[in-house]
């Protein structure tokens, strides 16, 4: 997509080896290589395809309330989903929001901020202090993203949490959607596995891109 909004970003790019770039696929490298402009966003537009969460898994959700919401609320599949990109000018790195549709009553809304910053250059932080930092990797041309260590950060200080108070290991990958979904749609998957009790989420949705409402039409 052209327009105002395209400038270039090497953020994620520096994360991994160039090798590794150059076996994303054209749309991955494009979505991740493209540096939004002070009040621009990136929209897409989607639905979940696929959704399994075990009874520890949807008591974790509801316990991340208490944090923002993190995690997926809705089991069913077929929801409406709207994500939105902007650049965060005060922590230096993007504001990811994500909308999903309920069953009843408002849509959840889930909120994070990647920050480049931290041991591994790339973190992610949920609200109330929460965040973790992420690995990046990838893999059959998908861009893989792994937690590496979850913390608190309170009164000045970064406390990491032991494994035992975490979920498990999460991982969020970016993959172009493949099938008969629109060109240059992407399939974006969510999921956390826990050492002792298992796979607890598992979220698979599908998203294209959107225009955004002022920002003219595409190049």
């Amino acid at each position: 997509m052209g327009g105002p909004g395209d400038l270039f970003d090497l953020r994620f790019r520096a994360l991994i080896p160039e090798r590794e770039w150059a076996n994303l696929s054209p749309a991955v490298r494009r979505r991740f290589g493209k540096r939004l402009a002070q009040g621009a966003s990136a929209v897409y537009v989607g639905h979940v395809v696929v959704m399994h969460v075990g009874r520890l898994g949807w008591l974790v959700a509801q316990a991340t309330r208490l944090v923002g919401s993190p995690l997926p609320l809705e089991r069913e599949t077929g929801r409406a989903g709207v994500v939105t990109v902007t650049e965060d000018p005060d922590g230096g790195g993007q504001i990811w929001t994500r909308l999903y549709a309920r069953a009843s009553g408002f849509p959840q809304v889930i909120h994070s901020a990647k920050r480049f910053a931290g041991p591994t250059g790339l973190e992610e932080h949920v609200g109330a202090g929460v965040g973790m930092t992420l690995t990046v990797a990838v893999e059959d041309g998908a861009l893989m993203f792994r937690s590496h260590r979850y913390f608190i950060d309170c009164l000045g200080r970064r406390l990491h949490l032991p494994g035992w108070l975490t979920p498990g290991a999460l991982t969020v990958t970016h993959a172009d959607a493949g099938g008969d979904a629109t060109p240059g749609a992407f399939r974006f998957i969510l999921d956390i596995a826990h050492p002792w009790f298992g796979r607890l989420i598992h979220q698979e949705a599908v998203f294209q891109d959107a225009e955004p409402a002022g920002q003219g039409e595409a190049a």
